[in-house]
């Protein structure tokens, strides 16, 4: 426990993240010194347009960016920096105590093999059962997920799966292990919304019977509402803003989270256009020098074209890189 803001100690502290690219004539900057924090049992979203670094920066925290990409900065995980750690001690982390849900079940599930036989995979790496055991446990998975008969299921391939079934699949193999802290990388693309929504409540469930920590990485803010306790809005490589959710919708202090909350279609009323955010974001090789949305920004000054703004700390809980953060919450 911290005793000056009286909050729990994090569970995952991400300090100066960065990840790069290495070109023959330039070096891309893709994720640009990001911070954040997760806290035991929160569930942490990281919000922004594709292209942001979102999913980047998931992967990079367990060390998943293979050459030419490179990593710096810390990653603490129980106070060890994993971006440190030798290789025999990060395969007891990943996929052990943190576990990841890739974006595209489809891609990430190997086509040749059951669905079963994954599943055991990952508890023979990190669990001592035998093979009876594992077998016990693997239809036990399956079952917590919600797979209809998943006794008779077990053996069948990732393609006999629906979607939403594959989804879960996903979701058992990541929960194999009983991790402390799920990243979840868009884990409702491409899915019906019934199915979306049985999806974002089951992650909900086990989060509050395993006791785990979650990192949601979406672009629906709307899923953002129904499931996370914190938000991280990254634009271009950097977390913009960041605080409670219930806070943020309420009063964003960032010209960017301003904009993606207005481009939500709201119940009730007239029918009217949706807003939408002008411009493009930057390439990673064409980046502003200053902050990287003034060049889309209907509150930019002058201030704002020379250095990147730092993240201001506006309240307990809640911070903002922008000069023009009043504005912005008075709009």
């Amino acid at each position: 426990m911290d005793v000056i803001t009286g909050m729990p100690e994090p569970l995952l502290s991400v300090r100066d993240l960065r990840v790069s690219f290495g070109l023959p004539r330039q070096e891309l900057t893709a994720v640009d010194g990001v911070d954040f924090d997760v806290l035991p049992g929160e569930v942490l979203g990281l919000a922004g347009e594709s292209g942001s670094g979102k999913s980047l920066t998931l992967r990079s925290i367990l060390r998943l960016v293979k050459a030419p990409g490179r990593i710096k900065g810390q990653v603490f995980w129980r106070g060890r920096d994993i971006l440190g750690m030798p290789d025999h001690e990060l395969r007891r982390v990943r996929g052990g105590e943190i576990a990841m849900i890739f974006q595209e079940p489809m891609s990430a599930l190997n086509p040749v093999l059951g669905v079963g036989t994954q599943i055991r995979e990952n508890l023979e790496e990190h669990t001592h059962l035998d093979a009876k055991g594992r077998q016990a446990r693997a239809v036990e998975l399956l079952d917590l997920v919600g797979i209809p008969a998943a006794r008779s299921r077990i053996d069948d391939y990732p393609h006999q799966f629906s979607g939403g079934m594959r989804q879960r699949a996903m979701i058992a193999i990541a929960l194999a292990s009983s991790p402390r802290l799920l990243l979840a990388d868009e884990p409702t693309t491409a899915l019906d919304v019934t199915i979306q929504d049985q999806i974002l409540k089951l992650i909900l469930r086990l989060r509050d019977d395993l006791k785990m920590s979650v990192v949601l990485v979406t672009h629906d803010l709307g899923v953002i509402a129904q499931t996370c306790d914190r938000l991280a809005v990254m634009y271009a490589g950097r977390v913009v803003e960041t605080g409670p959710v219930t806070t943020i919708f309420r009063e964003p202090h960032h010209a960017y989270t301003l904009g993606l909350l207005n481009s939500v279609p709201r119940g009730g009323g007239l029918r009217q256009p949706l807003s939408s955010i002008a411009g493009q974001p930057p390439s990673l090789t064409s980046r502003p020098a200053g902050c990287a949305f003034a060049p889309r920004c209907p509150f930019v000054i002058e201030e704002c074209r020379k250095a990147p703004p730092p993240l201001l700390r506006i309240a307990p809980r809640h911070e903002t890189a922008c000069l023009r953060h009043q504005e912005v919450a008075r709009r």
